[in-house]
């Protein structure tokens, strides 16, 4: 069996295990999941992780270093960014729209609400922008604070570029950094199918299907929003002649372990490989778009944070003016950009957009339980806008010929026996 039916026969097998565990065992779920399934689960995504930072920073090296002079580098920056306004303030508006038309939270029964005492100040913007730069490049490597990551790697790789032939041995080595971590990937990859049954299994075990269809009209609202921004990558697909049916064939593995993982940084690696492997995207473009996307790009986020502060709104009765969804959509717009690609993060940074509109924080509480139930969907959506704005750059920066011929050739993951 493939890995993308293996992954998918996980996740199939724990939601109906997860599901009779709920409904049936109930005096089994806490020890089975504090002794069996949460521990799995966090070991798998730890051990994924491990294999994220290795890979990325030499990624990215590598990727600038096909990147001819700094100006090149600014006009890659500049186009992707531009796309990621763009389309995050499209995935925004969609969130924000299906939430009014649909009224998740008018008429919310069989919930009991908290009561609304206080908000908390928002953190300061300039304050995480200075935060972005790393003291040392050791310590975001260990952090694992990926736009960190990204600022370290851009150093280095001006400073590669500086060197000139002086610095061919760092650049070799750090090809061999990028080859065994994608040998170490596909080792890792024979513990997805169960890492995802453990996740999948203990979230819907220890949450209940029950939750669900309380907030039914919630979760269409998200699925709705979320379902419209994957139509809307697919014209744009189809417009660009980027042959949609082989984008997201290629990217089937990526999808099952992002739904199941509910973590744009775990799925990350494998997106690298899938869009390179499976789908042809250039080298350059994939290591340098693909972790800037990552780190910055967040569609299922963006429609979260507009939908959620949107339904609070509405379950506490307070009237959706002009300036409060002014207020709501420019707060969910910048707080997206520092999502983390994490589970639950889109909750945690809820936080800021609901202080700056002035909500009641204690609304958080009631989505807080169905979150991680709709976290798998979100991350399938990142994974489709950053695939996507990544081909964006390639349609709207050509292939040079001198680079392309000089491309570095890496083993692909399938050749130690996984298969795609």
């Amino acid at each position: 069996m493939s890995l993308s039916t293996l992954i998918l026969t996980a996740l199939a097998v724990g939601m109906m295990f997860g599901t009779v565990l709920n409904t049936t065992f109930p005096l089994a779920i806490e020890p089975l999941d504090r002794y069996l399934l949460a521990p799995i689960g966090s070991g798998f995504l730890r051990i994924i992780q491990f294999v994220v930072v290795p890979l990325i920073f030499s990624s990215l090296i590598l990727g600038l270093n096909r990147i001819q002079g700094t100006g090149q580098v600014g006009r890659y920056v500049l186009k992707l960014m531009t796309c990621y306004v763009v389309t995050s303030a499209i995935s925004l508006c969609i969130g924000m729209t299906v939430a009014i038309f649909l009224q998740p939270g008018a008429g919310m029964t069989g919930l009991e609400m908290p009561v609304a005492t206080s908000t908390v100040a928002a953190p300061d913007s300039i304050e995480w922008l200075v935060s972005l730069i790393p003291i040392n490049p050791l310590g975001a490597l260990s952090s694992g604070n990926l736009l960190q990551i990204i600022f370290s790697a851009a150093l280095f790789g001006a400073g590669i570029q500086l060197a000139g032939v002086q610095a061919k041995p760092f650049v070799e080595l750090l090809e061999s950094i990028y080859v065994i971590s994608e040998k170490v990937l596909s080792v890792i990859l024979y513990a997805a199918p169960v890492g995802v049954f453990a996740l999948i299994s203990s979230t819907i075990a220890t949450q209940g299907l029950g939750l669900v269809v309380r907030l039914s009209w919630y979760v269409l609202g998200l699925w709705i929003s979320t379902l419209i921004m994957v139509l809307f990558y697919l014209i744009v697909l189809i417009l660009l002649k980027a042959e949609p049916a082989r984008f997201f064939r290629s990217l089937i593995p990526s999808f099952f372990l992002g739904f199941g993982t509910a973590s744009s940084n775990a799925v990350l690696p494998i997106v690298l490989h899938n869009m390179q492997e499976g789908y042809g995207l250039r080298s350059e473009i994939a290591s340098f778009a693909l972790p800037l996307g990552t780190a910055l790009k967040r569609d299922g986020a963006t429609i979260l944070q507009g939908f959620n502060a949107i339904f609070i709104a509405q379950i506490y009765h307070i009237p959706l003016t002009p300036s409060l969804l002014f207020t709501i959509g420019l707060s969910s717009f910048l707080v997206s950009f520092s999502t983390p690609g994490v589970p639950g993060s889109a909750l945690i940074t809820m936080t800021t957009v609901l202080s700056a509109a002035g909500l009641p924080l204690e609304g958080i509480a009631i989505v807080a339980g169905i979150d991680r139930l709709t976290d798998g969907f979100k991350t399938v959506l990142n994974v489709i806008g950053n695939s996507s704005n990544a081909i964006l750059l390639s349609r709207w920066e050509p292939a040079i010929p001198e680079l392309a011929a000089t491309e570095l050739v890496v083993a692909p993951v399938r050749e130690s026996g996984v298969r795609y």
